[in-house]
């Protein structure tokens, strides 16, 4: 689950990392009080969205009185903010984050994760901390340091040191910043997160460290655990479709092409996908039906795709197999077909278990479909059905 900026500042003051002061805003009003109640004779205001590149798309925005902030935060309010990370249409802006301006004297880069090859946590650090970071990472990967951390979370201070230093930390602040890189790791182990980032962690021209901004995902698979951020929940940032399909056991992404695919499993899921992009056709979602899914549950996955007016064709790539046998999924695809006033063509590939007895019940209940013998052949007919 990725948290708002605001969201993930809160969590991180509980720790003691240095913030600017800062409030949310919902209105143009709301925005001008929260700055008139604010220390300090700058501001920043920040539109709330869960993509990364706001500050290049105007997204953040400088305010010199508060009655700025309140014309700043009525502009970006009800606005969509578009992004190399948002979708093309853009991420709409329901709130801003109005906070007290810093000046900088240095922008570092700092981020807690799991490096998946040695299955150990790592910090990454930078020297090159702002705005335009990922660009300068994409052309220089070596601009980033990685400092690997026990699971315990223990730093020593002489690694922690060292690491500090290595990115440019002046020796004055590396106490701070080894409070701060060990405070990084304890959320990040306590939370059960799965990412924290904060760019630009700010040296300032009075001599702090300040977490200018900051990112936090947390692992859905353990909120069970954390009560306490229920209310996150509900208000992150999600796409209800895919939230709906989530509860009947789909793993549901909303893509902006013309086919919609029908797929058992992440692999295969991300196989179909690289072969519908490869072949020049574009997937209108990614799919993947887990194995505990009934077929009710699938049949309202499948109803998603077609109230989606961008879909044109249905792909079905199923191999039956453990829980999810073929006539499940096409069980479910009759009684969608069922529900809906729309009819899409269909092109359907089976294999592995009950794969013969699934395509007796497409013709038993009379289900008009295009019959393809490999993942090949029904991209190809995808594709062809679609343009």
């Amino acid at each position: 689950m990725n948290l708002y900026e605001f969201e993930a500042k809160e969590i991180l003051a509980q720790y003691g990392i240095p913030l600017p002061d800062g409030r949310v805003a919902q209105s143009a009003a709301e925005a001008e009080a929260v700055a008139k109640a604010m220390p300090g004779h700058k501001f920043a205001v920040k539109a709330q969205i869960m993509a990364g590149g706001r500050g290049l798309a105007g997204g953040i925005q400088m305010a010199a009185t508060p009655s700025q902030v309140g014309t700043i935060a009525g502009k970006l309010l009800g606005s969509r903010l578009t992004t190399p990370q948002t979708r093309p249409e853009g991420d709409l802006v329901e709130r801003v984050y109005v906070e007290t301006a810093v000046e900088s004297e240095k922008d570092f880069f700092l981020a807690v994760l799991v490096d998946q090859a040695t299955a150990m946590i790592n910090v990454l650090g930078s020297a090159a901390g702002g705005v335009d970071f990922e660009d300068r990472v994409a052309k220089d990967s070596t601009i980033v340091s990685a400092l690997p951390v026990r699971l315990g979370g223990q730093i020593a201070d002489a690694d922690a040191d060292a690491f500090l230093s290595g990115i440019g930390f002046p020796a004055a602040h590396l106490a701070q910043g080894r409070d701060i890189m060990r405070a990084m790791v304890k959320v990040f182990v306590n939370a059960d997160a799965t990412l924290i980032e904060i760019n630009p962690l700010t040296l300032t021209k009075d001599g702090t460290l300040c977490a200018v901004d900051a990112k936090m995902t947390l692992d859905n698979n353990s909120l069970f655990r954390h009560p306490e951020f229920t209310g996150l929940q509900s208000s992150a940032a999600v796409d209800e479709v895919e939230m709906q399909a989530q509860k009947d056991e789909i793993n549901l992404v909303r893509l902006d092409g013309n086919i919609g695919v029908v797929v058992n499993g992440a692999g295969l899921a991300l196989a179909t996908q690289d072969m519908l992009a490869d072949a020049g056709g574009k997937a209108a979602n990614f799919m993947d039906i887990r194995t505990t899914a009934t077929s009710l549950q699938v049949a309202r996955g499948i109803g998603i795709l077609l109230a989606d007016p961008k879909v044109k064709v249905i792909l079905v790539n199923v191999h039956g197999g453990g829980m999810t046998p073929c006539d499940t999924v096409v069980e479910a695809l009759a009684l969608a077909l069922a529900w809906s006033k729309r009819k899409l063509p269909l092109v359907i590939r089976l294999a592995g278990q009950n794969a013969e007895y699934a395509l007796d019940m497409l013709n038993n209940r009379m289900v008009a479909h295009h019959r393809a013998d490999g993942i090949k052949d029904a991209v190809a007919r995808a594709i062809k059905l679609a343009a």
